[in-house]
């Protein structure tokens, strides 16, 4: 009897234990930490997706010349970043422009349940915005993948440094920690310009300076 009570006591210690340890990594999970912004260039080209969207949605792309806004990016606010990006990564259904209208690029809010990579990113921005953030601070950006193809996901201007939504993960990741080439995004004075962005390393390489 006093070995059975023994073994329940080291069970109920060791669970304790593993409930301590889930709880502290849960609470590290949702932790902002500060990484550093991309780098940003000169104007560049418009994405003909983002003119075509705003021909359609134009309440979308009104002209707003203002000072850069960023997120305070608390642990409460990372928290409700990341469910609102696993909550719409979930809810669509990911199909190509092709298959969807016929066409090879076409950005649109997914108002069917379907879409692609840039259909996301918009979702999300309009649902953030809809949640208290600025818009100033959610930028779609264009990145190439390692493959060489293109996609888009949602940067987010933070007081920790530049983050990214993806509709390939679920996790909200430091830009500089994606496996993707950056080429361009919104501008944070302006939705409607875009500004080049330096690669990864050239941005480090700035940083230090």
């Amino acid at each position: 009897m006093f070995g059975f009570i023994g073994k329940t006591v080291r069970v109920l210690a060791l669970t304790g234990v593993a409930l301590l340890l889930s709880n502290a990594n849960s609470a590290a999970a949702i932790h902002p930490e500060t990484v550093n912004a991309a780098p940003t260039g000169s104007e560049t080209s418009v994405p003909y997706g983002w003119v075509e969207f705003c021909e359609r949605h134009a309440e979308e792309c009104l002209e707003e010349d203002h000072a850069a806004q960023d997120i305070e990016l608390t642990a409460a606010a990372l928290k409700r970043i990341s469910r609102i990006n696993a909550e719409i990564n979930r809810s669509i259904e990911p199909m190509t422009d092709i298959d969807q209208w016929g066409m090879i690029d076409r950005w649109d809010l997914p108002a069917d349940g379907k879409g692609d990579c840039e259909d996301y990113a918009l979702l999300k921005r309009k649902s953030l915005v809809a949640a208290g953030f600025p818009r100033a601070a959610l930028l779609i950006t264009v990145v190439k993948q390692r493959n060489g193809e293109g996609h888009s996901v949602l940067t987010i201007k933070t007081s920790q440094g530049d983050y990214v939504l993806d509709n390939l993960t679920d996790r909200v990741r430091p830009w500089s920690a994606t496996p993707y080439r950056f080429v361009k995004r919104q501008s944070q004075e302006n939705q409607n310009v875009w500004v080049a962005i330096a690669p990864k390393d050239e941005g480090s390489q700035l940083a230090q300076r």
